[in-house]
């Protein structure tokens, strides 16, 4: 049976709250023209990820015992993702569907349908529906699955399905594919956590740090919503078969396969399941623009894609809370 009390209680405390700090990044340039939108969300991604998102990381980090269950949600949506990709691959690659859009294009969906935006997004959900204490599993995921496989797969979709001759991609002008440990040991989010990591094991925990670190990581989730309220193109949300075709394996194909895979990895069903089915839920994330402009794949078709999952997505949760496969 549909639970419609608790989906009224997810619109209010979650999507109303989440949709007015996206609404507010979207209204912000017409309410201030003078601002400098690209500086702006630079300068406030780059905030959020040398400060905020480190302090947050830490702070879970150093009081989360590792343990089996734990470790299961990351494998989890890594393997609901790779079967997201390879639909999307499918289609895009191998159907009359995409056989007219610029492999640039393709590239940036086949990612784009592969990893979501399972902190800024993903968070607000999971303490709604289970607590502070799934806090732990966004972490983890983000640490363990999206970051390592974005800048390994993602790079590799982007450098090798992303242009039309692979093996010529660096004398067309294309940015070769970066070193992968150099790039993720260059981000200060991974030193954070391998820190807070370090200390919960060796047993050095000291609350009021963790206290500290945890204040200074509260402006990441409404920070990065703004963010993504300014990279939306609210001008241009044209939809498009091929965009709306990734949004539908995102938001319906990835969750539907965690959901499925579920009683393979946990003993028994339980938080660490059903988050693990959330973060598949989310919708495109933020990063998709970054590798875009950085692989020069296209970056409008990118936002375009992170802008349209993200509203369906208000429309997809409820209905996979309404079917059980969300929790």
């Amino acid at each position: 049976m549909i639970d419609l009390a608790r989906i009224g209680s997810l619109a209010v405390e979650v999507m109303l709250p989440l949709s007015l700090l996206v609404a507010a990044g979207g209204l912000w340039p017409r309410w201030f023209p003078d601002t400098p939108v690209e500086w702006l969300r630079n300068q406030l991604s780059r905030l959020t990820m040398y400060l905020f998102y480190p302090a947050i990381l830490f702070s879970v980090a150093m009081v989360t015992p590792i343990s089996r269950e734990l470790l299961a949600v990351p494998l989890v949506t890594a393997l609901a993702a790779g079967v997201g990709g390879l639909c999307a691959w499918a289609l895009l690659y191998r159907t009359r569907f995409g056989a007219r859009l610029p492999r640039r294009t393709r590239a940036v969906l086949v990612i784009g349908a592969m990893f979501g935006n399972t902190f800024n997004i993903g968070v607000p959900v999971l303490l709604f529906l289970h607590g502070e204490g799934a806090l732990r599993y966004a972490v983890f995921n983000d640490m363990l699955m999206v970051m390592p496989l974005v800048w390994s797969l993602g790079v590799w979709i982007c450098t090798r399905l992303g242009v039309d001759r692979p093996e010529a991609a660096p004398a067309q002008g294309h940015a070769p594919r970066p070193n992968v440990f150099t790039v993720m040991m260059s981000m200060p989010p991974i030193w954070a956590f391998i820190a807070g990591a370090t200390l919960q094991q060796t047993g050095l925990v000291y609350e009021p740090v963790v206290s500290a670190a945890r204040m200074i990581g509260q402006p990441t989730i409404p920070v990065m919503l703004f963010v993504l309220g300014l990279t939306i193109p609210w001008h241009a949300l044209t939809p498009k078969r091929e965009v709306l075709a990734a949004t539908a394996i995102k938001l319906l194909v990835v969750p539907v396969v965690a959901w499925a895979l579920g009683p393979l990895f946990f003993a028994a069903p339980g938080d660490a399941q059903y988050s693990a089915t959330v973060l598949a839920a989310v919708p495109g994330m933020l990063t998709l623009l970054m590798l875009a402009d950085r692989f020069d794949l296209d970056a409008p078709e990118a936002a375009l894609f992170i802008g349209w999952s993200t509203i369906v997505f208000w429309l997809t949760l409820p209905v996979l809370l309404g079917l059980g496969v969300v929790r």
